[in-house]
């Protein structure tokens, strides 16, 4: 039997640019899915594939499963714990609560036991990629608790994302995440300072670029992000703000489990030099330009036809 015609119940709490896009996988693939968010009419365009949107968290305590993708740790434990919150209804819960959002490890531990207290299971399922990387089927979660839990929700994870990998036990999968995104805050500044001195030299980006995408060193990644790199359309993706915290949560594991990290503490301050520049509204790709102005060169789009290897 499909995932769709099991009878299972799904909810979905955050509806963002993440949390839309997953949810409207959900709902295409015929879930049995509600949705709640704290904008209700960012919810609603989802009713045209099928989601029911509801009126108030409560009411998804009678799902069998519930996602969660939200921005912080303080709205996971607002949505799950808080007032009018899913567990603010004493006589049901959920079985399954799949928690997708980056938070830190004591935080996703603290969230564990919450769900416990009510005999609510927990997979901590955060993941790899952005609405666009979600619409081209290129999604990718990690996945950690019960090891039932995640077989419970691997049909569910496979209609939003064609790779689902379970690490183990308990918060495994938050300090993959943060590994995760530490690279992508070290690569990205690496790759703007090749770029930059390539193009300094007198290579334009575009060549450069397509160099190295070719190259062993070249990458889903670096092809993801060459658009923005050659022509300076820097459309959020990630904000430089998020950025920072999963580099912060990066480093605080770092100290807990006594592991240097020179690259990802410069990486930490060129990025807070970033916000610092009231750089915060656009794509964290811009560490491109702000490396850029450290070199005394001034960047224009170089309107070339590239891709960014999703298509």
């Amino acid at each position: 039997m499909s995932a769709a015609a099991s009878g299972t119940r799904v909810g979905w709490i955050g509806i963002g640019r993440m949390g839309y896009a997953m949810a409207e996988r959900l709902a295409k693939g015929g879930a049995d899915l509600t949705v709640w968010n704290r904008t209700r009419s960012k919810a609603e365009p989802l009713a045209q594939h099928g989601a029911k949107v509801a009126a108030a968290l409560p009411e998804l305590a009678a799902c069998d499963i519930v996602f969660c993708m939200v921005s912080t740790w303080d709205d996971v434990k607002e949505v799950v714990a808080g007032t009018g919150g899913l567990l603010s209804d004493k006589t049901r819960a959920p079985k399954l609560f799949i928690e997708c959002s980056s938070i830190s490890l004591e935080g996703s531990a603290e969230l564990r036991r919450l769900l416990q207290a009510r005999d609510v299971q927990m997979l901590a399922a955060p993941v790899s990629g952005n609405a666009k990387v979600i619409k081209a089927g290129r999604l990718s979660f990690v996945c950690s608790g019960p090891k039932a839990a995640f077989d419970a929700a691997l049909p569910y994870l496979k209609m939003i994302a064609p790779a689902a990998s379970y690490v183990g036990e308990g918060e495994l999968a938050r300090i993959v995440k943060i590994c995760h995104n530490v690279f992508l805050g070290v690569v990205t500044q690496s790759l703007a300072e090749i770029t930059v001195l390539a193009q300094k030299a007198g290579v334009p980006r575009h060549a450069f670029l397509d160099f190295m995408n070719q190259s062993v060193m070249g990458s889903t990644f670096t092809r993801y992000k060459t658009p923005a790199f050659v022509n300076l359309d820097f459309k959020v993706t990630f904000t430089p703000h998020l950025l920072r915290k999963d580099l912060d949560l990066g480093l605080d594991a770092g100290r807990r489990f006594e592991v240097p990290m020179p690259l990802a503490s410069l990486t930490r301050d060129i990025v807070q030099t970033l916000i610092g520049r009231g750089m915060t509204e656009e794509d964290f790709a811009q560490l491109l330009m702000l490396q850029a102005e450290a070199s005394g060169l001034k960047l224009e789009p170089e309107n070339a036809p590239v891709n960014d290897g999703l298509g």
